[in-house]
């Protein structure tokens, strides 16, 4: 994608301190920058504040799809997750199927839901576990066994999927796993790269976060420039299988982490286009919504 990867960070209590006021002056300062930034939802954030947040500015995506836009992007981030998972597991065992695998989801928000569902079509065994009684009762309506959140890390499973914030990987955490794959949707799940190194030395596989995460934002970004096709979007994050695979080549060529690798190959494709001179041609004068 020929995007920057840039974010928005609003600090402050979504439970307390979200309101239309709130959303619409966030608005206000993103319509400030005239199309250099594009919002949308994450943690904290839903549909219905983008909905808040475009009467202000034009520059949102993910928008829901009575509103002309891409619709809930966890479906798709879920769906990356997927395909990431496939992809280490074909890389592991020599077989992409997940039919018998069982998976421990730390965290059964939206995307990992949405994962949940595609693993359970492949009879795949999930335990799940999460700090909100309303995530557990979603994962239990599905027949997911649940765990106390502390004992999720020792679950002897075949793929271990953070699904909550990040830093959840760190020197005392992964001496109690007991998976060969690390896959999830969490964004800066290792507590910093000397924790990649750790895993490459006890032989899990790390499936790196922005890699099998990116469903998301490539459904929203199906938005831009022509009209939103989730046929598309589709197509375009199941390649996350394809680049996944790529990544663990490398990894492998190299005698180097598969965060490294991940790393490597996203700096090839920006200094690859470090010589095209770009121009900004946005908008002259702020929008009048």
């Amino acid at each position: 994608m020929s995007l920057g990867g840039g974010k928005a960070v609003i600090i402050a209590d979504p439970q307390i301190k979200k309101n239309e006021a709130f959303l619409r002056s966030f608005g206000q300062f993103v319509d400030t920058l005239h199309g250099r930034y594009l919002t949308t939802a994450d943690v904290g954030t839903n549909t219905d504040d983008l909905i808040c947040i475009n009467q202000e500015t034009k520059h949102v995506v993910g928008l829901p799809l009575s509103q002309g836009g891409s619709g809930d992007t966890s479906i798709m981030t879920g769906l990356g997750v997927y395909m990431g998972m496939k992809a280490c597991a074909q890389a592991s065992w020599g077989s992409d199927s997940l039919e018998g695998k069982t998976i421990a989801m730390q965290g059964f928000g939206k995307v990992a839901y949405n994962t949940a569902l595609l693993l359970l079509k492949e009879n795949a065994h999930i335990v799940a576990t999460d700090i909100s009684s309303a995530a557990i009762n979603k994962a239990e309506e599905l027949g997911i066994r649940t765990v106390p959140t502390e004992e999720i890390y020792g679950v002897n499973c075949d793929i271990f999927s953070p699904n909550a914030l990040g830093g959840v990987l760190n020197t005392e955490t992964i001496e109690l796993l007991n998976c060969e794959i690390i896959a999830g949707g969490a964004n800066n799940q290792l507590l910093n790269e000397f924790i990649s190194e750790c895993l490459y030395k006890k032989s899990i596989l790390y499936a790196p976060d922005y890699v099998i995460n990116a469903g998301g934002i490539i459904n929203a970004s199906c938005e831009i420039g022509a009209s939103y096709s989730s046929e598309r979007s589709r197509e375009k994050t199941e390649k996350i299988y394809d680049i996944m695979t790529d990544i663990i080549n490398v990894a492998n060529k190299e005698e180097i982490t598969t965060s490294k690798a991940a790393d490597t190959l996203a700096e090839n494709r920006i200094n690859s286009v470090k010589s095209v001179k770009r121009i900004y041609r946005g908008e002259s004068q702020p929008t009048d919504r």
